[in-house]
């Protein structure tokens, strides 16, 4: 085992915890979440500021599978899905996630851009990313992902997942009531 390996299986994980909380947050503020403590102000820069930071993780992540000569990953494995001789189903699913959240990064960069219904529309592309990024890495995790800590965090980011997308489909606020109604608050 190299350190490549070991920096790769480190930084998938942690993007599982950072994309769980990315998610999350986005939830929480998209629901109109609020407490004293946490004005819905900071929720929206702890999200913006930590997909920025997720995605350096997973430029990590990725940079350091392909480096790795163990697998024979190349650039375009990554970036299209299902194309890999190394566990090409996988793989597949990561290179999914991974071109989902990026084309959620930049269109929350383009959005003075973008209409506001065009990026909402990218943004439910957040509750697909997510899931395929977890069966990414329980698929080709090999051993460590039957690790029994590893499987308890994996169940902890998709309850807590859980949790919030339950919460924010049934939050009720005059804002997120206009947009549920169509075409209305979609300018």
């Amino acid at each position: 085992m190299t350190a490549l390996w070991y920096l790769s299986r480190a930084t998938g994980l942690a993007l599982l915890i950072m994309l769980t909380s990315v998610v999350v947050l986005g939830a929480l503020h998209s629901g109109r979440f609020a407490a004293r403590k946490w004005p819905r102000f900071a929720i929206a820069e702890v999200h913006r500021n930590l997909s920025l930071v997720t995605v350096v993780f997973l430029v990590v992540h990725v940079a350091t599978a392909i480096i790795d000569p163990y697998a024979g990953i190349h650039w375009l494995d990554a970036v299209l899905p299902f194309v890999s001789s190394y566990h090409p189903f996988w793989l597949g699913l990561g290179a999914f996630a991974s071109d989902l959240f990026l084309a959620l990064i930049i269109s929350s960069l383009l959005r003075p851009r973008i209409s506001a219904r065009a990026w909402r529309a990218l943004h439910w592309t957040a509750y697909a990313c997510w899931p395929f990024g977890l069966v990414h890495g329980l698929g080709i995790g090999g051993a460590d992902s039957r690790l029994a800590w590893v499987l308890l965090l994996m169940l902890c980011c998709g309850v807590a997942v859980l949790i919030a997308v339950v919460w924010r489909y049934n939050a009720r606020h005059p804002d997120t009531e206009a947009r549920r109604r169509p075409w209305t608050g979609m300018r």
